[in-house]
């Protein structure tokens, strides 16, 4: 059977494969199968009692999955077919999000990975929460500056003023479940690009009215 959208063929395992596994379960699911060729032909596996382990447990630590792992055997030969199936809830492989298009494997970015969280959670790309970062790891002066011109342009209260950091974040919307989104680390991380290769922030002027009068982006 040739490869199509819910099948894909590897000689041998990769851990970068783990990024078809996350595209199969944001898309329709399929079957991995590790030790076959192009073109369908079984060519085996090397260790794959060692793959039996170390495959599902790098699934579950990278993508909080759980799937089928099988050994199946033609010819006196052994591969491993991975089932994974479609998942209601958006995946990330390392903050990435990947979709199985056709026989092709597409890193979901700008307006398709917009749409593609807003059908699955109705939640923007900038509200989903991050993981491995901690209140104590912001950075102290942004929240400064932050109060500092709140109070200047008369938005921020004394009583809002006198909040912790976590309460104003919360107060913000910034955190989701006790943990932090995307859009406070992008505001109050010192070094945002950590976690976010090429993520930009737009920066908006209102005036005394709803209506933006101008923004920009860097």
């Amino acid at each position: 059977m040739p490869e199509n959208q819910n099948i894909e063929y590897k000689s041998s395992w990769r851990d970068e494969y783990l990024k078809w596994i996350c595209g199969f379960a944001n898309a329709q699911g399929g079957k991995l199968y590790i030790g076959v060729s192009d073109d369908g032909q079984v060519c085996g596996v090397l260790n794959a009692k060692r793959l039996m382990e170390d495959i599902p447990n790098k699934i579950r630590e990278s993508l909080g999955m759980l799937v089928d792992v099988n050994l199946l055997s033609a010819d006196s030969k052994e591969y491993i077919e991975i089932s994974v199936p479609a998942s209601s809830e958006p995946v990330n492989y390392k903050g990435e999000y990947h979709y199985r298009s056709g026989s092709t494997k597409q890193l979901l970015q700008g307006p398709a990975l917009t749409h593609f969280l807003l059908d699955r959670t109705r939640t923007k790309w900038d509200a989903m929460p991050v993981d491995g970062v901690e209140f104590k790891d912001l950075d102290k002066e942004s929240f400064d500056i932050f109060r500092r011109e709140a109070k200047k342009s008369g938005r921020m209260t004394v009583q809002d003023l006198a909040m912790t950091n976590e309460e104003l974040l919360d107060n913000l919307n910034l955190t989701v479940n006790g943990k932090l989104t995307r859009a406070a680390v992008l505001l109050f991380h010192r070094k945002p690009e950590r976690w976010f290769g090429g993520a930009y922030v737009k920066i908006g002027f209102f005036g005394d009215g709803p209506d933006l009068q101008y923004q920009d982006a860097f």
